[in-house]
């Protein structure tokens, strides 16, 4: 992966998104002094069946900042749009450019917006991930396009913003770049997932920390794998020159 930025805005659909991956590249970055922002397009009030929306809402958000701050993530934004029926469109892709018009980045990361997850199990994606994934790259070009989405510009106070380099998309089946990871930084991607504990708990009979550790180490072997045989976080990388 490229290291000659400074700011990544990394934008998806739910709290742990980014956990199951590339938290461990994220904790690199920070610790060499890089900003961060996570912007997450719901707050994943679908996501627990024992759960009611609001409630789970509520529990979702305050687990995303506390994993957040476990790699060092300050900056924590959510949107408004619903939890498994994302409609990809306009709507969403000038909420995404709104964020990058305003938080001006080098690097913006996503997750697996293909069909299926390739390597790490070919299961179906979801739709929410699907329409992410492809609205944020729509979105980077339309936050350099002033007549796109203009309101932003002559209301919000917002001005174009084309300097986002590359586009990073985590856990894709076609990765074509790696970022290596450290055992400091695997450590707090194990502490960002724990952070989950009421999602993981609905999800699975394993303590919550044992599942951590299968998830984030598999990933990271799948990117040794793949990549030179050290530990690493995969991505698909489109560089927009």
């Amino acid at each position: 992966m490229p290291e000659e930025w400074q700011r990544a805005l990394a934008v998806v659909a739910h709290p742990d998104d980014l956990e199951y991956g590339a938290a461990a590249a994220i904790a690199e970055w920070t610790a060499k002094g890089k900003e961060v922002a996570y912007l997450l397009v719901t707050r994943g009030e679908a996501g627990i069946d024992t759960l009611h929306p609001a409630e789970c809402a509520r529990v979702r958000e305050a687990e995303q900042r506390a994993s957040a701050g476990a790699v060092g993530v300050t900056d924590v934004d959510f949107l408004a749009h619903r939890d498994g029926v994302i409609e990809e469109g306009p709507a969403l892709r000038r909420d995404i450019a709104g964020a990058i018009r305003r938080l001006r980045p080098d690097l913006v990361l996503t997750v697996n917006y293909h069909e299926t997850w390739g390597g790490l199990g070919s299961y179906w994606n979801t739709p929410d991930h699907r329409a992410v994934g492809r609205s944020v790259l729509d979105a980077v070009g339309d936050a350099g396009n002033r007549w796109i989405f203009s309101d932003q510009l002559d209301e919000g106070g917002l001005a174009p913003w084309d300097g986002v380099r590359w586009v990073a998309v985590a856990a894709s089946p076609h990765a074509t770049h790696a970022t290596p990871v450290g055992d400091a930084a695997t450590e707090r991607a194990l502490a960002s997932l724990n952070e989950h504990r009421a999602y993981i708990t609905a999800l699975t009979d394993e303590e919550p920390e044992e599942y951590a550790r299968s998830i984030v180490l598999r990933g990271l072997e799948w990117g040794a794998a793949r990549f030179g045989g050290r530990k690493a976080v995969p991505f698909e990388l489109y560089d927009r020159g």
